[in-house]
């Protein structure tokens, strides 16, 4: 073999390692509870959030952004398999020591980019089943730590009760001092960053706050003018403010992709301790605006556009997808998924379209472009306890869903009925059922 010969394969072999070692990092940051508004760039007049904000001024602001449910699990379903909720089987809220959990058999983000060799952790909140079969170490990450449901369901161990806290299978403390939680899963975080740093590598860190009861490390306590709802999301802020550093100092902001979004709207009947999704309607257990559509900033320094804002539709959906795509992975062909590659919105193009002609709330409402429908039994968790009439609302000029103009057009309602129903007939046709545990 020639000398030159040998140099163009050297040269293609090392261009091709080069390219092959540059499969890019994927961190989603996900809250629990934080309305539209808990934050500095969306419009918080009380809460200051720099990192947040300097995230979103070298990053992307999304101001229509989904998640999949209204509630805990059914949302965390969604985002982990890029389904609706209801497709899965798990659309409402799930409680220790369930029979029903993610379906084993269901595919995961994580599943997915096992696929070309990422390592992966999920830190935090879990709340997809916390028996063994419905764990994050048994839906593809190699290690878990944090609590496996909402911070306000408790067990009960040697007489003592509260929320575990365990590392991979196992319970390691319980009660959990819920103080120093957002602090430890930070720790936590960062400690698989850097014990990852040369190989590409998938963290889903799922923050418990500020989901009600509301805790704080000594060092935020009492520092906002929002109170301790304001103290919860500040640490948040300090946390994502770690992570990002920690990306920078290690040389990998060029290839990490970090999403930073929350669960469900705010718990407006917790008061000063719940959040605010101003200026839109309602918030957590409906699916107005407030309930379903969040905050949601993503980074990607080289990649996404600085100080770039997307108005167009997306949602937690559509991760598993876009992931997929970005680190040459397949999306599961077995089976229907309903998010979609956002790809094209992230570089920031301007002819960039959503891919979802409509966008479905829980199997109750439907988005199609400015107009949403909302079937008739839509509730509120403000304001009077009743069932409302259908609703048709134009978003571009009423964002807060307060004037109902299905009666100015019928057209629209009937076209947006019309998607419903058969969004609902092929969902129940094609729906998949959870994990259970028979005995």
């Amino acid at each position: 073999m020639s000398l030159r010969l040998n140099c163009i394969l050297l040269l293609i072999f090392t261009t091709l390692s080069l390219f092959a070692g540059k499969s890019p990092n994927f961190i989603i940051i996900f809250t629990d509870d934080q309305g539209y508004q808990d934050v500095g760039c969306f419009g918080s007049p009380s809460i200051k959030t720099p990192n947040l904000d300097r995230m979103a001024s070298e990053g992307m602001k999304f101001t229509d952004f989904y998640v999949g449910a209204p509630v805990c699990s059914g949302s965390r379903a969604s985002l982990m398999t890029g389904c609706y909720c209801h497709r899965v089987g798990i659309p409402g809220v799930l409680f220790p020591n369930s029979k029903i959990g993610l379906h084993p058999k269901e595919i995961t983000i994580a599943e997915v980019l096992k696929q070309k060799g990422y390592a992966t952790a999920c830190i935090g909140k879990w709340h997809l089943g916390d028996r063994k079969p419905f764990l994050p170490t048994r839906q593809g990450f190699d290690y878990y730590f944090g609590i496996p449901y909402s911070n306000d369901m408790s067990i009960s161990i040697n007489g003592a009760k509260g929320p575990p806290l365990m590392r991979n299978e196992k319970i390691i403390e319980h009660p959990v001092d819920q103080d120093t939680i957002t602090k430890r899963y930070t720790e936590e975080a960062i400690r698989f960053i850097v014990r990852n740093k040369n190989r590409p590598f998938f963290l889903y860190l799922a923050h418990t706050m500020p989901h009600v009861p509301l805790h704080v490390s000594e060092n935020f306590r009492g520092v906002s003018a929002r109170g301790l709802y304001g103290d919860v999301i500040e640490e948040i802020d300090w946390s994502v403010g770690q992570i990002l550093t920690t990306i920078r100092a290690l040389g990998l902001e060029r290839n990490t992709l970090v999403v930073f979004t929350s669960d469900n709207g705010p718990w407006l009947a917790k008061g000063e301790y719940g959040g605010s999704a101003f200026p839109l309607r309602d918030g957590k257990f409906t699916w107005f605006e407030g309930g379903m559509r969040l905050p949601c900033i993503m980074w990607w320094p080289g990649k996404i556009p600085a100080r770039s804002v997307c108005r167009e539709i997306a949602a937690t959906i559509d991760l598993l997808p876009t992931f997929a795509h970005l680190a040459g992975a397949k999306v599961p062909q077995d089976r229907i998924i309903d998010g979609k590659n956002i790809w094209s919105l992230l570089q920031g193009k301007k002819e960039a379209k959503s891919p979802h002609d409509a966008y479905y709330y829980y199997m109750q409402a439907v988005r199609v472009g400015r107009w949403k429908l909302h079937l008739p039994g839509s509730r509120t968790t403000v304001g009077p306890k009743r069932k409302l009439p259908l609703l048709l609302f134009d978003l571009e000029r009423d964002i807060g869903e307060k004037h109902n103009v299905a009666d100015k057009y019928p057209k629209v309602v009937k076209k947006l009925k019309a998607l419903l129903e058969q969004h609902r007939k092929e969902i129940r046709r094609n729906k998949r059922p959870p994990g259970r545990i028979l005995k």
